[in-house]
């Protein structure tokens, strides 16, 4: 049985500590999207009032990541100040990415001890995913999950030689990894179901037997653990999705008028700005090494490809949202330039045999592996940092500074209509508020896109401030009559790119701001 350790592992920890430091302190503080307050919010309430609630004393499930939700509140039980818990969480993530990723290269890069640092090392340098580890969101901590399953899948392969772990515990624990996956993010139950079709077609515990338990104690494993979750769903919306599902495909309903390739081709540009765009040729060189493995072990190899083409095809069909960095599909950046590096580093390995132009190929090879780990490298202290930069102070100056002037300004007795939640939730808890997302507010979601029925409901509701970017307000019109703004937030970072700027409305039913 191969040691749990590795010396190396030292390495990756110190440089997930230095990467997201560096970016933390170059932030100032805070997170890169006020999405992060929400789940800051749901973790307080829940350690604070043992409640699954954005506001206490009203359940609900908006948080996409009970997970995550989970592990920020053991931080608010411990005592631990919010932010060195968080920004931690990510900085262990990051190390781990970067240690699974290299436990994977082990298996594909056997003659070099290099060459899966190499890997490990530059996938944790990607700057989309030092951006995610401080971000304060559960976006690093999904793909890691991702990636660990898929790791568990592959050893499957190698059993005998890496471990004497009966068939029954190895599959209970794929299948309680796949939960946690689920459980992070949703969409963690389609690698499930990959592993599931690859495992039935190649069946690398060698008799149906085997394969036989190894399912049935997986399916306990990941039961067991996703149940409570469900069943808390069911309770709160009637589905097994939180709230935040159907808000987010209302909202975005309007990009599905695109043409499918051209949503398709954006998710997976977005994901390409940086130096893992000379990885690329690698993944082809990937497949083409894998597919030349015997007893179809190809198909559990090229896991990693099946989940980032069914993830981004996903979104393309149902929420083609490109921005914050592509987001909603990064989970996909990690297996991608997984895969690319360790084709670079095939490529690598070939360019060093004996043959033709064996110079030339050195030359050449050693080149196109150079130029992508520096080009990665430029990206994460450049570029990536000061691309989290930004997106802090925009969420500090805006969203932020603006629920701060709640909490000073305005009465918990005046009812407010809100976009962009989460800081409000933090800095200025409310009684009661009304969601115009609908993510805590679910009745909203069948009118989100119909401004006149929003705001007949604002009225109806007695509803006296509103707090909203331009676009975020009801038919898009700031200079609407009923609109008195008391406070808007002009943060330079916003304005620097031509951002839009947060402001705070009283409202006038009578169309009058004078009285």
């Amino acid at each position: 049985m191969r040691s749990i350790v590795k010396p190396r592992d030292g390495l990756f920890i110190a440089l997930a500590i230095i990467l997201v430091g560096v970016y933390v302190l170059a932030g100032g503080g805070g997170f890169a999207l006020d999405d992060s307050w929400i789940h800051q919010t749901y973790a307080r309430n829940l350690a604070t009032y043992g409640e699954w609630a954005f506001i206490p004393g009203q359940p609900s499930a908006a948080s996409t990541s009970p997970l995550y939700t989970v592990l920020l509140a053991t931080g608010y039980v411990l005592g631990v100040h919010y932010t060195l818990w968080t920004h931690g969480l990510g900085a262990v993530t990051l190390a781990l990415m970067g240690i699974i990723s290299a436990r994977m290269a082990d298996i594909l890069i056997l003659k070099s001890k290099l060459g899966p640092i190499f890997v490990g090392v530059s996938v944790m340098l990607i700057w989309q995913l030092i951006w995610a580890a401080a971000s304060g969101m559960e976006t690093l901590l999904f793909a890691m999950l991702i990636m660990w399953c898929s790791y568990l899948a592959w050893r499957e392969l190698h059993a005998d030689q890496i471990h004497n772990r009966s068939v029954a515990l190895r599959g209970f624990f794929l299948g309680a990894s796949i939960a946690l996956a689920t459980l992070a993010r949703p969409e963690g139950i389609v690698l499930g179901a990959w592993i599931g079709v690859a495992m039935l077609i190649v069946r690398p515990q060698q008799s149906w037997q085997r394969f036989l338990v190894y399912g049935a104690t997986a399916i306990v494993g990941f039961l067991l653990l996703i149940s409570p979750y469900l069943l808390l769903n069911y309770q709160l919306t009637g589905g097994l999705l939180p709230n935040t599902a159907a808000a987010k495909f209302v909202q975005h309903e309007v990009l599905l008028q695109l043409p499918l390739s051209t949503r398709v081709i954006d998710l997976f540009q977005t994901l390409q700005i940086g130096g893992q765009a000379l990885t690329l040729p690698g993944i082809l060189i990937y497949v083409v090494v894998i597919a030349r493995k015997p007893n179809r072990y190809w198909m559990l190899y090229l896991l990693p490809l099946f989940w980032a083409v069914s993830l981004i095809l996903i979104y393309a069909l149902r929420l083609p949202a490109a921005y914050q960095h592509g987001r909603y599909v990064m989970s996909a950046l990690p297996v991608l330039s997984f895969m690319g590096l360790v084709g670079l580093w095939f490529l690598l390995d070939w360019g060093q045999s004996a043959g033709p132009m064996l110079v030339l190929r050195r030359v050449l090879t050693r080149v196109a592996v150079i130029a992508a780990f520096g080009t990665i490298l430029v990206f994460a202290l450049v570029p990536g940092l000061q691309a989290y930069q930004r997106d802090v102070a925009i969420i500090n100056e805006e969203m932020v500074a603006s629920a701060k002037w709640i909490d000073e300004h305005i009465p918990q007795s005046e009812l407010m209509a809100i976009h962009d939640i989460g800081a409000v939730g933090y800095f200025a808890p409310r009684d009661d508020m009304i969601d115009i997302a609908g993510l805590v507010s679910p009745d909203i979601v069948p009118i989100i896109n119909d401004a006149d029925a929003l705001w007949q409901y604002m009225e109806d509701a007695d509803t006296r401030y509103l707090m909203a970017f331009p676009d975020q307000i009801p038919g898009d019109d700031p200079d609407d009559p009923r609109l008195c703004e008391v406070f808007s937030a002009d943060g330079p970072a916003s304005a620097a790119v031509d951002g839009p700027t947060m402001a705070i409305y009283r409202l006038a039913w009578d169309g009058d701001c004078s009285s």
